[in-house]
């Protein structure tokens, strides 16, 4: 079998490479093994010949290349350690898109599960989950913790210990080489930093020094790099002055350094006692007190979770956080207790010899052959291409709060409205396009109720030559003279849906007095994506009014005037209106459907598909949407950009696709507004949702560190549209099927008719 493990490695000084090593080793005899090592940049690792490639850190297309590099190496199944700490991206999110990509079986091994995780470090992790063929911990308490905080299946996750060397060192011998033969041993060892506590042992000291001044206290380890790079060596000068103060200096040996495991199982042997003092319960797994363990120390250590479940049966004793009279206590009655002592040994050594790493080795193995050999079977597709059941409840909870008696607030600091940045038209306007769609398809009264506040924010921004301002503060001033033109656009096609979808006439009149007050500037709009809102917004007026001849030639000109940019802009390989792919790409196709539905114009239909097929081939070949980034755009034979990938991106893809499938019945346009839609819910480059399941709310994007967690109007409204766009898809599926099943049922009756007729003749 042929394993890849991903993970950091020596000779990079970790404890989740030390682990992965010793995994390693325990399995590469009879496996053949290749390490994707993760790099930090902080130096040239001179790594050993079984990693055959690596990813810096912070490099995501390195994470990229790896899933390439996996999949074409003819791999079998593919083991990741998974510590926050050691991937890049915003809490590690750079692993995701890695993981997504594989096409083999996936085992990960969690070292940390949080019992109160931020919300983006949950995300990543319920999506490690879902992705994962199994998932492997080391306590009872993290399988607790997966079942009840990240609500995974039970059968997905299996307790496999963390191992320890098989170690055959000599009590007396290693005590006389390390110069401690007259003494009692106390041991430390790993990374030192302040959430270890080394400094409750410390001040425990000269109290057991009365009583047994033969005591040494040997710490052993580097400062956490982390640590270094963010306030150097103050803890470590921290505990050296309060060693000097307490005048203990004899009793104490910090030694920095990143022990080799010959060193350190030295240490082990020689100890009498070893202490995991750390100060808090929140950790769910310990390396080192497992390796203490499996040697055979007498291990006393505060309740920290992993401690607290290990030293169960009398197998080592335990002492409160940060108290150092309870650990005197215990070492006193310890070192008075020899046969206690020798008990408490004897314990550990039984339970080290069960998870040597042989043992532990052969678990994995066992459980890569099972993945291999019995593979989990791919969900079935639903034969309808939407499932309703996978979308959220559909709420206004966000909606609502964003909303005031003036109109929507364009901006909010995560889930909370951003006052000082006021309102603007755009946002507005898209909100009336959102309830107007609510009311229709749900009779949603909240969506009805807010209607108003949004037509009257509409009529407020108007000028009296038919233009709109955009902005405006909180206190009600005027940001600007005259708006966008995309802002323009938006308005009119807002207004346009409602005069096709008015709940009652109050707002067919209003809607109707702006719509042809600003009339007369629709053909003064230069920029073409202002020119396909508006577009979109006289298609639906005229839907609903098809003898007004003056606004349908408007209509006719201004899908000229788009058609014209097309056939410009084309080239080979090339058959866009622009030469780049920039924002809000699918307004331009879904323009020229609507036009081309209102106006009966074949070449206008033929350029939006022509078009909606470039823009498919460039967000949609992976599986997923991955919409066009606003870092950079997509200029015409340049790199395209995936980063600052926006809602409303995905919304016009939403949107583009639904209006395919309105003119045509193919149901590929159905899966591809519903692949569009999941985007929003983590069908995308990052793997993370962008709908917020506790706001309501949807974020303002994703770049490459992670989820931008503001959730403004607009995202929110983008993503509700989408929403509301799903569900009247999958109304007209449901309508579309029953037609054609009725229409079968004619045609075999009309069929058995004719039969019977010619039967008789």
């Amino acid at each position: 079998m042929k394993i890849a493990f991903i993970a950091t490695y020596p000779p990079r000084e970790c404890g989740i490479g030390t682990f992965t090593q010793s995994l390693v080793h325990a399995i590469k005899d009879h496996n053949e093994v290749i390490i994707i090592a993760m790099h930090d940049g902080q130096e040239n690792y001179p790594f050993p010949p079984e990693v055959k490639f690596t990813i810096r850190q912070e490099h995501q297309t390195d994470y990229l290349k790896a899933a390439d590099f996996i999949n074409q190496s003819d791999i079998d199944v593919c083991i990741v350690q998974h510590e926050f700490g050691i991937y890049g991206g915003q809490s590690g999110v750079y692993i995701l898109p890695l993981l997504h990509r594989l096409q083999i079986p996936l085992i990960s091994t969690l070292h940390t599960i949080l019992q109160k995780p931020s919300y983006t470090e949950k995300a990543i992790l319920k999506k490690i989950c879902t992705m994962s063929d199994k998932l492997v911990v080391m306590s009872h308490k993290a399988i607790q913790f997966l079942e009840d905080i990240y609500h995974v299946p039970s059968a997905k996750i299996l307790r496999i210990e963390h191992g320890v060397p098989d170690i055959h060192f000599d009590k007396e011998k290693s005590r006389a080489e390390l110069k401690f033969t007259d003494k009692k041993l106390l041991l430390t060892f790993g990374f030192v930093g302040r959430n270890k506590g080394i400094e409750t042992v410390i001040k425990a000291l000269p109290e057991i020094i009365k009583k047994h001044p033969d005591i040494v206290y040997v710490v052993l380890g580097k400062t956490h790099p982390h640590l270094l790079r963010s306030e150097g060596e103050q803890y470590r000068n921290y505990l050296h002055l309060l060693i000097k103060t307490l005048k203990i200096s004899d009793h104490v040996l910090l030694i920095n350094e990143f022990a080799e495991e010959k060193a350190l199982f030295k240490y082990l042997a020689a100890c009498d006692i070893y202490i995991t003092p750390y100060i808090n319960e929140a950790q769910i797994t310990s390396g080192t007190l497992t390796y203490a363990m499996g040697s055979g120390c007498v291990v006393v250590s505060t309740p920290y979770w992993h401690a607290a479940e290990l030293l169960t049966g009398n197998k080592g004793c335990l002492f409160d956080f940060k108290d150092e009279h309870a650990l005197t206590k215990v070492l006193n009655e310890l070192f008075d207790k020899p046969q206690l002592m020798k008990t408490i040994q004897q314990k550990a050594e039984k339970y080290g010899q069960g998870i040597i790493w042989p043992k532990i080795g052969e678990k994995y193995i066992e459980l890569a052959e099972q993945l291999t050999y019995d593979p989990v079977k791919p969900e079935q597709k639903n034969d309808t291409d939407i499932d309703p059941l996978l979308l959220p409840p559909f709420s206004l909870t966000h909606i609502k709060r964003l909303t005031d008696d003036t109109g929507i607030i364009q901006h909010a600091k995560f889930g909370i409205p951003n006052l000082k940045e006021g309102y603007c038209l755009d946002d507005n306007a898209r909100a009336m396009l959102m309830a107007c769609m609510a009311y229709k398809l749900k009779k949603n009264q909240i969506a009805l109720d807010l209607m108003p506040i949004y037509l009257s924010y509409i009529h407020y921004m108007q000028n009296k030559d038919g233009t709109f301002r955009n902005f405006l503060s909180f206190n009600r001033n005027f940001l600007d003279e005259v708006g966008s033109e995309d802002s323009f656009g938006r308005t009119i096609w807002s207004l346009g849906y409602l005069m096709q979808n008015a709940p009652n006439d109050a707002f067919y009149q209003t809607a109707r007095l702006v719509f042809f007050d600003a009339a007369p500037n629709f053909e003064k709009m230069k920029s073409i994506r202002g020119i396909a809102n508006t577009m979109i917004g006289i298609s639906y007026y005229l839907k609903a009014n098809p003898g007004d001849l003056e606004i349908k030639m408007c209509l006719v000109r201004m899908t000229d005037v788009l058609v014209a940019h097309f056939e410009q802009n084309r080239s080979k390989d090339w058959d866009w209106f622009e030469s780049l792919l920039a924002y809000d790409n699918g307004i331009l196709p879904l323009a020229l459907l609507h036009a081309s539905q209102v106006l009966e114009n074949k070449k206008a239909k033929d350029i939006a598909f022509e078009s909606m097929n470039f823009l498919t081939t460039h967000t949609l070949k992976d599986g997923y949407l991955s919409v066009i980034g606003n870092r950079q755009w997509f200029i015409k034979d340049k790199e395209r950009s995936i980063y600052a990938q926006q809602p409303i991106d995905a919304m016009a893809m939403v949107l583009a696709y639904h209006q395919a499938f309105v003119l045509t019945e193919d149901r590929k346009y159905l899966e591809n507004i519903f692949t569009s839609y999941l985007w929003f819910l983590g069908e995308n480059d990052l793997r993370l949702s962008l709908y917020d399941f506790e706001t309501k709310g949807c974020c303002d994007g994703f770049e490459d560190y992670g989820i931008n967690r503001n959730q403004g109007a607009e995202s929110s409204l983008a993503y509700l549209i989408s929403h509301l766009t799903v569900l009247q898809a999958y109304e007209e599926s449901a309508h579309f099927r029953e037609v054609s099943t009725s229409n079968n049922s004619v045609n075999h009756t009309t069929r058995h008719s004719e039969t019977e007729i010619s039967k008789i003749d």
